[in-house]
């Protein structure tokens, strides 16, 4: 008799790797681990801020590891709007981000971010992060 306990597998479907994602991201920025984002991110991924300012995945990198960016805090409100269509996908997801940008002061800023992903050799990476749709900040 097969001992199914050793055997199963527990595979995630796309929407708990997608949902994962976008929580290992904002993980990642808080604790600075470059190697991770580096992973999650695709090569040609792009962050575009409250600025309007479009900032490579290379240069978001950089940025957070010379301190110019720091992120203190992540605290997700809510994750909705989640659509998969074949190797694209896309999410809403709500989070309150306390940061010191560019030398500013700190600040927690309640973001609600449209993130995108690609599906790459069997991969799911965040391909676009644009301007969040609405931003304040305490």
């Amino acid at each position: 008799m097969l001992d199914v306990s050793k055997e199963s597998v527990v595979r995630m479907t796309d929407k708990e790797i997608i949902i994962q994602l976008y929580r290992n991201e904002n993980i990642a920025m808080v604790q600075k681990n470059l190697s991770r984002l580096n992973e999650i991110l695709a090569p040609t991924m792009k962050l575009t801020h409250m600025t309007g300012y479009v900032q490579s995945k290379l240069e978001w990198i950089d940025q957070i590891q010379n301190e110019e960016m720091q992120y203190f805090a992540s605290k997700e409100d809510t994750i909705k709007a989640i659509q998969i269509e074949g190797n694209r996908a896309s999410l809403i997801g709500q989070n309150q981000v306390q940061a010191r940008i560019w030398g500013g002061g700190t600040h927690t800023w309640r973001l609600q971010m449209q993130m995108f992903y690609e599906k790459k050799n069997g991969d799911w990476v965040v391909r676009r992060k644009p301007v969040p749709t609405k931003a304040t900040s305490d």
